[in-house]
Parts: C-alpha cells; structure tokens; sequence
C-alpha cells in the first residue's frame, strides 16, 4: 500500500506497522524533516529523490513531498471492539465516498472513539486515500469490516450497547442521555441509514437545521454527534 502526504506518513511512522520505505523530495524543508528524523529512529530506509519521482509515484499527485510504502492496511476484530464501561463505536452505513469515510474515521478518533465498523459490501474500504484523508487517524483507531451493519447492531445490542441511527427525522440529539456504552449508526451520502437499520436500532437521532438547507454531511453531522457524547461524558 502507498501512502502519502506529510501528517499521514508521519502518523503511520508513529505506529509499530511495517513501512517499506519512504521517497522524499531532495532539498524538502519544514515538517519533512520531522518526518525523516522518525525514519530513521524506526530504521526506516529513506530515499531521496526529484518531484518527478514522486509525481509519477503518486495516485493524485497530492504527496506534499513524500511517498511511504507500507504492507496492507490491517482491519481489526469486530468482537474486540470497546468493551469498556463509557465505549464509543461507529458504524458505517453505505459511506461509499473515500472522502467522506477518511472524514470520519479522522473524527471519530479525535473524539477518542473505540472503533468504525465498515460493511464488507456496499460501502468504501480503507484504501491509501482513506488514510491520505483521515490525516493518518486511520493508522490510530481499528477500523472493523463485518458481514453487514445489521449483523454489528445486533452484536453490539447483545454486548449492552444503545445503538443510535443519525437521521433529519428523528429526535433531537441534545435531549438523550449519551452516556455508557454507545454506538452511532451514520448512513450514506444520498440512502442515509437503511430502513431495517433504523429499526433494529434503539433510537433515530437528529441535530436541528436552523437553515435553507436540509442536510449535513456525513462526516459533519457525526463530528456533531460524537462530541455530543464527549461533552455528556464529561458533565458526569
């Protein structure tokens, strides 16, 4: 797998994960530097080469002055997930977009969630955009693949979970008690949460839209909602 761009290699050099090699851009200054002074702490081999290079090796030319080469991204168990008393988990209900999905893996693990589950079908994987976007969170927090979302609500209701799907329609977040053991169902760009998803889950949630406009964004309306649950914790 290749990953680039500046804080995504540098976080996945923070990691134990098994890096190849690294390409950097001869004479590259600022956080560069960082990112080689980790390299080689790691005993990473580090290559210097022309922009050319790098242009030629990348995916979207969007490499910021370097490229690292790494094994296959590892998902984690699904069953090893949480656990704890005050756990957060997100699930990912048809995120199709690597965009959106990179948007909230990198949310997700600031709010120091325990875990995103991903569908095996109908649904984006972890690929080196994802991690490209997601700042290098993705190389932080597990990211779990499981049959389908129905199949982890049900898991995750068994294991005591009260499990939220986001939704315009239903009730508003700011009145529901977020705390213990959580998890927050987000759905597609256009399907937003299934209709047999919705049903299986305890309650639909929503966050108010005071404009014109009559939706959020994936990741902006689960950046809402996790630090929903951040704030209850906190107030306990």
């Amino acid at each position: 797998m290749l990953i680039e761009g500046r804080n995504a290699v540098l976080e996945l050099l923070k990691t134990e994960k098994t890096v190849e090699k690294v390409l950097m851009e001869k004479g590259a200054e600022g956080s560069l530097g960082r990112i080689f002074a980790e390299a080689r702490r790691r005993g990473v081999r580090v290559q210097f080469v022309d922009r050319a290079v790098l242009d030629r090796e990348s995916a979207e030319r969007r490499h910021q002055g370097v490229i690292a080469y790494t094994t296959d991204f590892e998902y984690a168990d699904f069953h090893a997930l949480g656990g704890g008393e005050e756990s957060l988990i997100v699930l990912c209900d048809g995120i199709e977009d690597v965009h959106n999905l990179g948007s909230i893996i990198r949310v997700a693990e600031c709010a120091g969630a325990d875990g995103v589950v991903i569908p095996k079908a109908k649904g984006a994987s972890v690929t080196d955009a994802v991690i490209r976007i997601s700042a290098g969170a993705a190389e932080h927090i597990p990211v779990a693949k499981v049959p389908s979302v129905n199949y982890a609500v049900d898991e995750l209701k068994k294991r005591g979970y009260w499990v939220y799907a986001l939704e315009a329609d239903g009730e508003p977040i700011y009145g529901t008690r977020l705390t213990g053991k959580v998890a927050l169902v987000v759905g597609g760009e256009d399907s937003g949460v299934h209709r047999l998803t919705r049903e299986k889950c305890d309650k639909t949630l929503s966050i108010p839209l005071c404009g014109r406009v009559n939706s959020l964004n994936a990741s902006v309306a689960l950046g809402i909602a996790v630090y929903e649950v951040v704030r209850a914790r906190l107030q306990k």
